[in-house]
């Protein structure tokens, strides 16, 4: 029974990340963008923390490897394409849909070909920009159009396109001691403040997430340093 739980728990945080993905479209259909970005935002944390549970209680599966990528096309494919489409390509019609489709599309390719590729990669970079990161990205692009000339969304949207299936290399600070994505969440993180400044309405969820997320931040750093010191 006990080893069912601990095998459930990384997999219970990859699901609750598909979840906020889909919370997150249906805010965007109702035009509501700050709370479709901060939905995406929670997905970012539960991303970067379902991997490092599943080590440190030493379930890793294939079933949990399958399902953070199923969660990944939602959260930061679909979610974020949703976002740019209601907010921006939606003026072109039929055409803008075809256009807001491709960027999952492209993340779904990115995450097969890293699937498949994952035991020859490099710990230090990338073959392309993972979904994550470019669905952060978008919508923190999208959230911000409204502020920035017309012309950013679209070509950066394209841009973040081709980089996913790109062959570039992208460092993935994966040696740095911190969560990935970080830089982007402390920017979702710093947008969530000043919401909660300006009394503007967000999700509840960023109550709780937020403060699990930096318990789990500081948790990481004292386990490591614990180790050093075994060492």
């Amino acid at each position: 029974m006990i080893h069912i739980i601990k095998n459930s728990i990384p997999n219970l945080f990859t699901l609750f990340n598909l979840f906020f993905g889909f919370l997150s479209i249906m805010y965007s259909a109702q035009g509501d963008y700050k709370n479709a970005a901060i939905l995406i935002l929670i997905g970012m944390m539960l991303d970067s923390m379902d991997g490092r549970i599943a080590r440190i209680l030493r379930v890793q599966s294939e079933l949990g490897k399958e399902l953070d990528s199923l969660a990944d096309v939602v959260t930061f494919g679909v979610a974020p394409a949703m976002m740019a489409y209601y907010s921006y390509f939606s003026n072109f019609g039929i055409f803008g849909m075809a256009i807001a489709g491709l960027f999952p599309l492209f993340g779904a390719y990115r995450l097969a070909r890293f699937n498949i590729n994952a035991v020859k990669s490099s710990l230090k970079y990338f073959t392309g920009v993972p979904i994550t990161a470019g669905g952060g990205l978008l919508t923190l692009l999208t959230l911000f159009h409204g502020k920035m000339p017309s012309f950013i969304l679209p070509v950066s949207f394209f841009a973040i396109c081709f980089l996913m299936v790109s062959t570039i290399k992208i460092p993935s600070l994966k040696e740095i001691p911190l969560p990935k994505y970080g830089i982007i969440v402390t920017a979702f993180l710093a947008y969530a403040i000043y919401l909660s400044l300006t009394r503007e309405r967000y999700p509840y969820f960023i109550y709780v997430a937020v403060p699990l997320y930096i318990a789990f931040i500081v948790f990481q750093q004292v386990r490591r340093k614990r180790k050093r010191k075994t060492k």
